[in-house]
């Protein structure tokens, strides 16, 4: 694959970023200690630092002592009056941009962007690129036959701002600001034009970034937020191909694609029919019986998306789609912040992002604790699950994200994180306190036992019952069957009670047996289109794998239903 231009200029930038942040894990807490201290110092005249007295904080211990462990609820009042275009509220800096958290996992958030605040973010964003560009490298040692390379990439993610708040600062997903405040980059990474992001409409944005794509045979990757959106650009390319294959013929774009006049005039300036490579396609087509990306493009090195969580559910499906290709998740970040940094390929761990904020963790045993006891990132301990907190330039202090990690061991002095679960993606029926983590892990096992695909899966509980039952709703995959679905309950009580002790308990005595819905084909897009309808966007949308909404599903036809014995399951 012929590489391009822009790794050189981005190693001139990236190794040096990378090299330095090696070093500065070596002496994790002495950078941690300078970036709070820093911090402080800069935010001590805002409103919320004069109420917390930043001035007088000398010391990790005094910081810890004098200022709350906060959830999100206790910072927006503040979000709204930046939002309002009020001043020094939160940060000395001018707010550039508020990023809004996606809403699928509870209530949406204001997160205030200052130009501060980007440049702390970006040291991690290069550090990641050295990586990436060290593990290319390391793999083309181990296997040269393979001659992996950061080519360019294919990305379908909207950079469509969601708004503008009275006080005159744009707002929207991070990854919007992210794609804005970065075109000139994208626009020498992508295979498709910038403006190709720039479409509203979700199916129109995919349709035209596939055309173009699908015009240069040879790109370097995929590049998504979430699996699940690699899997949907994957079966729009599968089901539209013979549409595709015809419009690279043409000198126009499709009529029927959803274009503003000015948007259709500036992508026709870019096009060109490509009758060749329509031929080429044509025939894979015809060959294989369907178009993949690694039919459709034989030397592409690398898919960039988001690891741990659920994500592994939607990755055992790549394999379908893009063979063996290698996975590397990037950065684990959220709209408040980046907290892991990845540094190998196919590997779900995040080296803490020590330069981008100040991080404390609960350990499990203070979690129903109001004020908790918090650990320093040299304390934690691998294979251990805390709540993660963070103080950065965002303006928030000691802030509780909800997200659960897990410590998978350490890089020098600093720990590798894996994200697992949010704190309130938790399902009980009586006491066992399931998360998404548990039922992902269980969901992945039985695919592989009974070697079968899973569009997806969200386990709820049955209505009108306590205890009450879980409800294990699966949507097979396309051609797809279950020939045992009582076996399949079996397993899933087995691997349940594996994965989740305390549902083995509680299951022996007091719940009841799960029971298994299969749903009509399509049922997943249905609920994925009524979070879209509540103003999500569908390049942010994560989905739940677990429910205590009893009526998150509702309104979804059930093809089939099958139980357990219920005898000698309660005293």
């Amino acid at each position: 694959m012929k590489n391009f231009w822009l790794p050189v200029f981005l190693k001139a930038i990236a190794q040096p970023a990378k090299a330095n942040f090696v070093r500065q894990t070596r002496q994790t807490m002495a950078v941690q200690e300078q970036f709070l201290l820093t911090l402080l110092k800069a935010y001590q005249n805002t409103e919320l630092g004069r109420k917390f007295g930043l001035r007088d904080i000398k010391t990790i211990d005094q910081f810890c002592r004098q200022i709350p462990i906060l959830p999100y609820s206790s910072y927006e009042t503040y979000t709204k009056r930046i939002a309002q275009g009020e001043k020094n509220i939160l940060t000395p800096d001018p707010v550039v941009y508020i990023s809004l958290t996606s809403g699928s996992m509870g209530k949406q958030k204001m997160v205030p962007v200052t130009q501060r605040y980007q440049q702390s973010l970006g040291k991690s964003n290069m550090t990641v690129i050295g990586f990436l560009l060290e593990a290319l490298r390391s793999q083309n040692q181990h296997d040269p036959s393979r001659k992996l390379q950061l080519g360019k990439l294919l990305l379908t993610n909207s950079a469509v701002l969601q708004g503008v708040t009275s006080g005159g600062i744009n707002y929207g997903p991070v990854t919007v600001h992210s794609l804005r405040s970065g075109k000139q980059l994208y626009k020498q990474l992508l295979v498709n034009p910038y403006e190709t992001l720039e479409i509203a409409d979700s199916l129109s944005r995919h349709y035209v970034c596939l055309l173009f794509a699908l015009g240069n045979p040879s790109i370097g990757g995929l590049i998504a937020n979430f699996p699940m959106l690699v899997l949907r650009t994957c079966n729009y390319l599968e089901q539209y191909a013979p549409d595709l294959i015809e419009d690279l013929k043409s000198e126009t774009l499709p009529s029927w694609l959803k274009l503003e006049p000015k948007m259709r005039t500036q992508l026709e300036r870019r096009w060109v029919a490509n009758p060749f490579r329509a031929a080429q396609l044509q025939g894979i087509l015809q060959a294989e019986g369907r178009l993949t990306p690694k039919l459709a493009w034989p030397d592409l090195s690398l898919i960039i998306t988001a690891l741990g969580g659920t994500s592994d559910f939607y990755v055992e499906r790549f394999s379908d789609y893009f063979e063996d290709t290698p996975v590397f998740g990037a950065l684990y970040g959220t709209a408040e912040g980046n907290f892991g940094i990845c540094h190998s390929l196919n590997n779900e761990g995040g080296i803490l992002a020590i330069e981008s904020g100040f991080y404390e963790f609960i350990p499990q045993d203070q979690w129903e604790v109001e004020q908790p006891k918090t650990l320093l990132p040299t304390e934690v301990e691998t294979g251990k699950f805390y709540r993660i907190l963070v103080t950065n330039y965002s303006g928030f202090y000691r802030y509780d994200i909800g997200d659960v990690v897990e410590v998978l061991g350490f890089y020098e002095e600093a720990p590798i994180i894996a994200f697992r679960h949010r704190r309130g993606g938790l399902l009980s029926s009586t006491t066992e306190k399931t998360t998404e983590f548990h039922a992902t892990q269980v969901m992945q096992v039985l695919q592989q036992e009974f070697n079968l695909s899973l569009e997806d899966f969200c386990i709820t509980l049955s209505e009108h019952e306590f205890p009450a039952h879980y409800l294990v709703n699966i949507e097979l995959a396309p051609h797809q069957t279950l020939s045992d679905p009582q076996a399949f309950l079996l397993r899933f009580e087995h691997w349940l009670k594996e994965t989740n002790n305390p549902y083995g308990t509680v299951r022996l005595q007091d719940v009841p047996p799960p029971r298994l819905r299969i749903l009509s084909p399509g049922s997943f897009a249905v609920v994925r289109q009524r979070q879209l309808e509540k103003g999500m966007l569908d390049s942010y949308l994560k989905f739940p794998h677990i429910s205590e909404d009893r009526n998150f599903l509702k309104g979804l036809t059930v093809l089939q239903e099958f139980q357990l014995p219920e005898l000698g399951v309660r005293c």
